[in-house]
Order: structure tokens, then sequence, then C-alpha cells
């Protein structure tokens, strides 16, 4: 039979030894781990982003899966590993709010503060945690799959809320919380925030940083050539897109740019 798979996430690109290193501890553990790289180029340092990279995968992989999602600006600090169940998967990770998409989406969770060090590679390392706790414990709840022996459980875990667009003077303000590698713009609107006649498609008057998005679409290649169009995207959010082209090129906009939607 397949052995137990655990999902890689991490900010370390794979330019450097990183990702390799961690591959090489979870298998000198447990062999039969199958391993699965979800992204390794989430933002460095920005645990928004990883949350929504974990947040847009996670579900769709078997029970019994374990997620090690490693964005960690804290490395080497008081910040605690964490290791959280939810809907019979498992996901390791410093607790700075990386998992917060999974909490909002997922009841229950339990969430434990690993502290049994015997778990860990020695010497542990203050800048790679990672490769000394994180993927230790990941191989080693593979093994055992006894979620209370890696620590207790807390109740004052990390977390946040994704931004939410706010109402004001007849239309909605938010933004964009994402470029993907296509240069799509997922914004933090959703489906249910728009109005009911605005879901489908059809004329609608949004813009980005002030450029205007006058058509909601269905699929990408409905979009007319070079025009910015706005579609519901595959993680639940409406994205601004260009048929063939690069959104954020076109509109010469990046993350964090403000997106208003006129409801009257």
């Amino acid at each position: 039979m397949p052995g137990p798979i655990v999902t890689l996430t991490t900010d370390y690109g794979t330019s450097d030894h990183l990702v390799g290193t961690l591959k090489g501890v979870l298998l000198s553990i447990h062999p039969e781990i199958q391993i699965v790289d979800i992204c390794h180029s989430v933002v460095p340092y920005d645990v928004l982003d990883g949350a929504l990279c974990i947040g847009a995968a996670y579900k769709y992989f078997p029970a019994r899966t374990v997620h090690l999602v490693v964005v960690d600006p804290g490395v080497g600090t008081a910040r605690r590993p964490i290791l959280v169940s939810a809907n019979n998967q498992y996901f390791i990770a410093p607790d700075n709010g990386v998992l917060s998409m999974v909490y909002e989406r997922e009841n229950p969770v339990a969430v434990r503060h690993i502290t049994s060090e015997h778990y860990f590679q020695r010497p542990v390392s203050e800048t790679f945690h990672g490769r000394d706790i994180f993927a230790p414990v990941a191989a080693w709840l593979t093994k055992n799959w006894q979620g209370e022996a890696f620590g207790e459980v807390i109740e004052d875990h990390v977390k946040f809320a994704l931004p939410r667009p706010k109402t004001q003077d007849g239309a909605m303000r938010g933004a964009v919380l994402k470029v993907d590698h296509f240069g799509n713009l997922m914004t933090n609107f959703t489906l249910e925030d728009l109005p009911e006649a605005k879901r489908v498609p059809g004329p609608i008057a949004m813009t980005v940083n002030g450029k205007p998005v006058k058509q909601m679409v269905g699929n990408f290649a409905a979009g007319p050539a070079g025009e910015a169009v706005a579609l519901l995207g595959s993680s639940g959010f409406i994205e601004i897109v260009v048929n063939k082209g690069n959104a954020a090129r076109a509109l010469a906009v990046n993350r964090g740019a403000e997106v208003i939607f006129q409801i009257a």
C-alpha cells in the first residue's frame, strides 16, 4: 500500500538546499512517506500569503495527510511550534497565524503546543526549525498517529481574520490579496459579497487602483483580448484577469491595491 502523505508549503524557494533537506529528514525517519510539494514560492516571511496557499489546497488531500507549513519569520524566538488536527488531517507549523484559513474553515480543531523534544533533530538550529523540529515531528507522526504524544492542547493559538471588504457610500472597498504566477489578481471579494444580480456574467462597475474593470465573465477565455475582467476563481475569491495576459502588468498594480465595486 502507498505510504502516508506529507505535503510541503514553504517560503524557502528552490534555489537552495532547504527543501531538499526537509525531504531528507522526512525520509530518514520514515522512508515510506510520499512527499507532495504544494508551494515553495510563498512570499518570503509573508504569513498571510502562506495562509492563502495552504488554505486553497489542503481540503483536496486524503484523510490523514500531514501538511508541513513553514513560513516562519519568527524562527528561533519564543513563538511556539504547533500540531493541529482538523477534519482528519494534520498541520505542523509555527504558531504565527499561518493556519488561519484552516481555523476559519474547520470546526472543531485541536491545536497542540509541540513540547516533546525527544522527537527533534539534535542539535536544534535556531535558524532552521523546519529541519530540526517541524520535519521530524511530521515524520514521527506518520509512524504513530498519536497527536497527544507531541504536546498538550492550547486555546490561545495565534489566528487572524482575512481582511474583508467594507461598504461605504454605495460601494464595497476591498483589496488585492495575492498576485499569482499568471498575473491574476486575487481580491478579497467572494461571490456572496456581490449583489445577487452581479454574480453572473455581465456588466459591472469595478476599479482596481482606479483602473476600470467593466465585465464579469464565466471563464478566462470569455474575456476580450487585452481587457481586464472579473471572474470567480477556483479558491472562492473574485479575481481580476486578462485573457492570455497578465492583469498585474496590464493594470500596473500589485498586492494591496484597492479594489472598489459599485453597488449603487
